[in-house]
């Protein structure tokens, strides 16, 4: 956390960009003024080291300051990989073991302290220091499952010597992770995996660290990230507000995105904007409103330039059937819609008393809650027809998604979970109107869940759902950051949540990985036969072969339901009319380096 008079400063700083609303702009008089991007996350960051994020919002932040081997083309569809910091694409082996990635000279951290007023250059060697740092227990990384599912070779006994007490040894040659030279950087695989270029393509926990800097502020690294990306963090208040100010140390890098044909919104983006330098805005602002009315509001007052996701008790006045009101059109107001590549799931603990399990009639009893869950009238009454029901854990637009797929994930049936119950034991025993458990104790669920709206109105469809079957449920309520701590310590039962992944769709396979539990495995689920089976599909090449184990490893986790799966939500995003090339990307965070802000549009429409 940063000391009070840090605290005081970001005030300031934050306070300093606002923009005046007594006195409207013009493009004379403003041609000076910083142009700054201004929209809320409705959930609060953790923390800005890429070794201990787990959450979606501060890997948003991260993937604008820090940066990867690779990214994803901003407009492409379908989409493509393509250089970041990497001059090519890995050099791969035939087994897929072992990959040589080549990076671009002269790239250069942003400026800080820990350099002692030296240019630090980009090197082989970052990039083997930061993989290494998921490895060591020291910085807890939620990602370590990941490290090791790769199987660097070298890495785990690196690892294994830190947990039995001795120092994470960073200056141990190993195998897996060398720089061959100051701009080669080898890595060797102790399995197959032919999309490893994928894998090097998120920033959020790839991205290149310099060691100065987290031997400089240690433990609170975390608050102070410095990468070679396009924003650098310029003040933070926690909870509450971020800004981020563009790195005046980022290369020469233009805009040269090619939008689909079919695309008017990209067409128009591209045509404005080709061959400008990146990033176009000087300041980035996030404002961290968890209350959907506040936020919706603070877009109509104009005091955000973005709305991400219009929220779902707004969603008749905003997007009358799908599409922007008349009242904000004539404002200028654009929307962009796209399906999410995601889950809105709940998940059983499988290590609890009560509903964890692999016998039958545990079995028996998440599948009859899952069964009794009506999604359809979540969808219809909670998120405004803004999404659809989910038959399977892989999202819309990854590989292994199949719309036409129906399967007992996605039904409602309270029939059927009223016989489940029955058939093994959980009877009402005393009369009281609620189900016991077969050994005749209580029955009750305990669902965490956060003090949101969306979250009280999605508790009360829980609670109908439960009355209907005769089960009682009471909710834990606590702030989001609270309930994943809590979650990844194996401390709840039940809780609801999303999930993304990339265009791999065996990524959302992680979810039932036994050696990812308390990680991306929050069900803590740990099947043999599962695990094989992810193990093999992770080493397998694109085609048919894969295609079928993924759709084998879905049906163990539908029979054995550690999660129940409810939707993939389709969003819609408003933009103001001085907004300009904004657009969306749903395997991309750091899309804020290709928004411009039109000065005479701000200074005709805006605040």
């Amino acid at each position: 956390m940063f000391r009070a008079a840090a605290i005081v400063l970001a005030g300031a700083l934050l306070a300093g960009v606002a923009r005046p609303a007594a006195e409207p702009l013009t493009a004379a008089a403003d041609a000076a003024a910083p142009k700054v991007l201004r929209y809320a996350f409705r959930v609060a960051e953790t923390t800005f080291d890429p070794a201990s994020i787990s959450d979606l919002y501060s890997a948003i932040i991260v993937a604008n300051i820090f940066e990867a081997p690779y990214e994803y083309e901003f407009l492409a569809r379908p989409v493509r990989l393509r250089l970041a910091t990497a001059a090519a694409m890995p050099e791969s082996s035939a087994d897929f073991k072992t990959f040589t990635i080549r990076l671009k000279p002269g790239i250069f951290f942003s400026d800080d302290p820990a350099f002692k007023g030296k240019p630090r250059e980009l090197v082989a060697a970052d990039y083997v220091y930061s993989i290494k740092r998921h490895a060591d227990p020291r910085w807890k990384s939620p990602r370590v499952s990941t490290i090791e599912q790769e199987q660097f070779l070298g890495l785990a006994e690196l690892r294994q010597a830190a947990l039995a007490g001795k120092p994470f040894d960073y200056d141990r040659d190993i195998e897996g992770l060398r720089a061959l030279d100051r701009h080669t950087l080898q890595i060797k695989l102790g399995a197959p995996d032919p999309r490893l270029a994928e894998v090097l393509s998120d920033p959020a926990v790839f991205g290149a660290v310099a060691r100065e800097v987290v031997e400089a502020y240690g433990e609170h690294v975390g608050e102070h990230p410095v990468g070679t990306g396009p924003f650098r963090l310029a003040a933070w208040k926690r909870s509450s507000k971020i800004a981020l100010d563009r790195n005046p140390t980022y290369r020469d890098v233009f805009y040269a995105e090619e939008a689909p044909a079919d695309d008017r919104i990209a067409q128009q983006a591209v045509q404005r904007l080709k061959g400008r330098r990146l990033p176009m805005l000087d300041r980035v602002e996030v404002s961290i409103i968890e209350e959907a009315q506040p936020r919706w509001l603070s877009f109509l007052n104009r005091e955000m330039d973005l709305l991400e996701q219009v929220p779902e008790d707004f969603t008749f006045a905003a997007i009358p059937n799908d599409k922007v009101a008349p009242n904000l059109a004539r404002k200028g107001i654009y929307a962009v819609r796209y399906p999410r590549s995601d889950l809105s799931l709940s998940y059983f603990s499988m290590e609890d008393p009560v509903v964890g399990g692999y016998t039958p009639e545990k079995v028996a009893l998440r599948r009859a809650i899952a069964l009794a869950v009506d999604t359809e009238a979540e969808i219809r009454q909670v998120r405004r027809g803004q999404a659809i029901v989910a038959h399977q854990l892989i999202g819309p637009g990854s590989s292994g998604f199949d719309p036409a797929l129906r399967s007992e994930m996605g039904e409602f049936d309270r029939a059927r979970a009223l016989a489940l119950l029955d058939m093994y034991g959980y009877v009402d025993r005393d009369g009281d109107g609620w189900r016991e458990r077969p050994d005749g104790s209580p029955l009750v669920l305990e669902y965490a869940t956060q003090p949101d709206n969306l979250n009280r109105q999605l508790n009360q469809q829980w609670k109908r759902n439960m009355d209907a079957i005769g089960v009682r449920i009471v909710f834990r309520i606590a702030q989001w950051p609270e309930q994943l701590k809590a979650a990844r310590a194996g401390k709840l039962m039940m809780w609801g949540l999303g999930n993304t992944a990339g265009p791999d769709g065996g990524d959302f396979l992680r979810l039932g990985y036994g050696p990812s539990k308390g990680q991306s495995n929050l069900a803590r689920f740990d099947l043999p036969e599962y695990n094989r089976l992810f193990e093999q599909i992770k080493s397998l090449p694109d085609g048919a072969e894969r295609d079928a184990l993924m759709w084998r490893a879905e049906q163990l986790m539908i029979a054995y339901m550690p999660y129940k799966i409810h939707v993939h939500r389709i969003f819609t995003d408003l933009a103001q009319p001085w907004v300009v090339g904004f657009h969306r990307n749903v395997f991309l965070r750091d899309f804020w380096k290709y928004v411009d802000i039109d000065r005479d549009e701000l200074a005709r429409r805006g605040p």
